[in-house]
């Protein structure tokens, strides 16, 4: 036995020679062109290569308290449709914008979309780039959910969705900030984690009469009824669908100096006030044109005659 382990040993120490003058063998001496080429080698590798710039976007969504189920269902709507959302429990205060930023910090994102409800009845969208701006405020109007809609589209979920932006976007200032805030926000990054490799819908974004309307179709490439046929684009509608009315630019993250100003917007309480002074005016009306009445008939009315009967056989 302890000749065969001697044996065993003999033959490691064989191997480990031979490989050793192979390496040597293998080792040339470096002529000034080696050392030169080496330099060069060198020089390129201190050189950093260009890397790929990526799209990392990435979304806060949260709201404030009060919000309606409505309002909710939209928030839903939308998270689904943006796989690089991060949503996040409601906000307490409403007056303390400022630690926003922060919470996008903590949560890793750039963009924040934050809803914001008030008397139950009004919502209010802020789009905000972080952490230095710049933020939109904008009323949001006539919301109408997937569930409500019942459209016929359907997209597959955590898809990619194309950007539509209309031509009235590049004539205003306030449009091209709009849209490349739009752009980043709306805007799936092809390496989001929850996102698939497929693009199957289109989000559009329309501006008429100062409002941004916001569609989302589905794109079909053939017709269901006709699999085998050619190919024919149509887009049929999924949801969900709102209108969006611009109210105020900030250069800040949810503050700042003013960028711009919609002077057309009016508030819906003043709105609701005014509805409600033309329902007081119509009263008013109703109640003078009886006092009138009133004082026509007592104005007609004849004086007792003093041959009367009451009179004489009183």
């Amino acid at each position: 036995m302890a000749s065969v382990i001697k044996a065993q040993k003999a033959n490691a120490l064989k191997a480990g020679d031979r490989k050793e003058k192979r390496k040597a063998d293998d080792v040339l001496p470096m002529d000034d062109s080696d050392s030169d080429s080496g330099e060069d080698k060198q020089e390129v590798e201190a050189v950093p290569a260009s890397k790929k710039r990526k799209n990392k976007q990435r979304v806060l969504l949260l709201s404030s308290r009060g919000v309606t189920h409505r309002m909710r269902h939209l928030m839903n709507d939308l998270e689904v449709l943006l796989p690089h959302v991060k949503k996040d429990s409601k906000l307490d205060s409403k007056s303390q914008l400022h630690l926003l930023p922060e919470l996008a910090d903590l949560h890793n994102c750039n963009n924040t979309l934050y809803f914001e409800a008030r008397r139950h009845e009004d919502l209010y969208l802020w789009a905000a780039k972080m952490p230095n701006g710049p933020s939109i405020k904008m009323h949001v109007q006539n919301v109408h959910t997937m569930d409500e809609l019942k459209m016929t589209g359907n997209c597959l979920k955590g898809s990619r969705g194309l950007l539509s932006f209309d031509q009235s976007f590049d004539d205003t200032e306030w449009g091209k900030l709009t849209k490349e805030l739009f752009t980043h926000i709306f805007g799936v990054p092809p390496t989001a984690r929850k996102a698939k490799p497929f693009v199957d819908h289109i989000l559009t974004f329309s501006i008429l009469d100062q409002k941004i309307w916001f569609r989302n179709f589905q794109i079909i490439e053939k017709d269901p009824l006709e699999p085998n046929g050619p190919p024919q684009m149509a887009l049929v509608e999924i949801g969900p669908r709102f209108v969006l009315t611009p109210i105020r630019i900030f250069e800040g993250a949810f503050g700042g100096a003013t960028v711009y100003s919609n002077p057309e917007f009016i508030t819906p309480a003043a709105i609701r006030t005014a509805i409600r002074k033309e329902q007081g005016k119509k009263y008013n009306i109703r109640k003078d044109a009886e006092q009138a009445s009133s004082m026509r008939k007592e104005s007609r009315r004849r004086a007792e005659d003093e041959l009367a009967v009451s009179k004489m056989f009183a």
